[in-house]
């Protein structure tokens, strides 16, 4: 039988202990932001950028868990008319753009005012 002569290419890629290749982090990143300016499926980019899906679909989930949460919608029941209030209709339609890009729209400045306090509170 003949000797085997192996050779050992280095090609400077870190590898954890069992030998699985690691990605940095800022590489991770661009990926990431790549994927979500692409319009493609998770697998349709992982496949098209040579990534093994299972890998991918877990950096997508990390950094879904990572960023900030939305915050959550708050709903407030308002009688109509307001008690105490004048609630004569003006002929035009009012609109109250918030922060967040809610819109409000009514007749009523009391009822919007109204509205705009209940979600900000």
């Amino acid at each position: 039988m003949g000797a085997i002569t192996a050779e050992l290419m280095e090609t400077g890629e870190k590898r954890d202990a069992r030998g699985r290749r690691i990605t940095p982090r800022e590489q991770r990143a661009q990926w990431l932001q790549a994927y979500q300016a692409s319009g493609l499926t998770m697998a349709a980019f992982a496949r098209r950028e040579g990534i093994k899906y299972a890998t991918f679909a877990h950096w997508v989930l990390k950094a879904q868990k990572a960023a900030p949460a939305k915050p959550r919608i708050r709903f407030a029941e308002l009688p109509l008319p307001l008690p105490g209030v004048a609630t004569a209709p003006t002929s035009e339609q009012l609109e109250v753009r918030l922060p967040d890009g809610t819109v409000l729209r009514g007749t009523r400045v009391a009822d919007v005012a109204a509205l705009v306090r209940a979600l900000r509170g």
